[in-house]
């Protein structure tokens, strides 16, 4: 732990990818944001808000250059931005793990289901191949792939979707990591195995007490799965509150928007609710507060000072100007 006690932390996190013109894309625009042991944090905004990026940039899978990264992220209060080659090998893959939305394109196509997890156990844990075998077999079982012991042999196009993210937790999980970071982790399954995988993820993170971030647009997931959420917009995060208390008291035009897009049973409108215009492009963010010229509230001071991330309550955060339910 560092001197603030969070397991994880960003502190300013800004990722730039240079384009022509001598421009660039602003992906992530300032970020801090920390995460406890043993917490599940739900990250949650449209697609194109900078959520994949910046938990890119915790495992530095984001190539810079040509990519700008700035700022720091801290690791039990070390830089992960700063370390060689050598220790970031020790943290990837050991300490620090990650989900990835669609297994087909992180598996690869032409090594077995074993070898694959048997590979991440041999240099992290430093086993013998028949050690790292019957520990991949374990992890098999723990995320109840049916047959584990004939599936180890598979090859990734002989498993369904299902079962090929059950391989994905089951390698994140073989080094028995700090954090799990699960990047859209069901959006590529059907409703019944994204129910099935959520239910899994669940029953292990308790299991473990490890800490989890779920990065996702389904606010349905955050209830379900997080103790505590942050809101990104345009590479920003413009609310952070406890899960409960953000449903119940949402403050942020946008956040309480996208909770306004979601069908309930009290739901008497023909039509859900609509959050007007598009996500601005990440080369050219209007002035001000990004989330202005959507905004049914927005004033003029709006459009020409980007609003702090300030607190409401102890643990509840909000990055506008105006309280709007006031």
């Amino acid at each position: 732990m560092n001197e603030t006690g969070h397991l994880l932390e960003l502190k300013n996190l800004k990722v730039r990818f240079p384009v022509r013109d001598k421009r660039a894309v602003h992906a992530v625009n300032g970020i801090s944001l920390s995460l406890d042991a043993g917490e599940s944090l739900g990250v949650v905004g449209e697609s194109g808000c900078g959520k994949s990026v910046t938990f890119s940039s915790v495992m530095r899978l984001i190539k810079s250059p040509p990519a700008i990264v700035e700022g720091e992220i801290l690791f039990n209060g070390e830089d992960i931005l700063k370390m060689d080659t050598k220790r970031l090998q020790k943290i990837r893959g050991k300490d620090i793990t990650m989900i990835f939305q669609e297994p087909m394109t992180s598996l690869n196509p032409v090594m077995r289901i074993g070898n694959q997890i048997t590979e991440t156990i041999i240099l992290h844990e430093g086993l013998t191949p028949k050690q790292a075998e019957n520990k991949a077999l374990e992890y098999l079982k723990l995320v109840e792939m049916p047959d584990a012991k004939s599936r180890l042999w598979c090859y990734p196009h002989q498993l369904s979707g299902g079962l090929r993210q059950r391989v994905m937790i089951a390698m994140a999980l073989a080094c028995s990591p700090k954090i799990l970071l699960a990047d859209e982790p069901t959006t590529a399954l059907d409703v019944t195995i994204q129910a099935q995988i959520l239910d899994l993820l669940r029953r292990l993170q308790e299991k473990t007490q490890m800490s989890t971030v779920m990065i996702t647009h389904d606010l349905g997931i955050i209830a379900e799965l997080t103790q505590r959420v942050a809101v990104f917009y345009a590479g920003r995060m413009v609310e952070e509150a406890p899960t409960k208390e953000l449903f119940e008291d949402a403050r942020h035009p946008y956040t309480i928007g996208l909770l306004g897009c979601i069908p309930t049973l009290r739901t008497n409108e023909r039509r859900l609710y609509v959050i007007e215009g598009n996500i601005p492009n990440p080369v050219e963010l209007p002035s001000g507060c990004a989330f202005h010229p959507r905004c049914k509230y927005a004033k003029k001071q709006c459009e020409e000072e980007i609003p702090e991330l300030s607190k409401i309550t102890d643990k509840h955060k909000v990055a506008c100007h105006f309280d709007i339910l006031n």
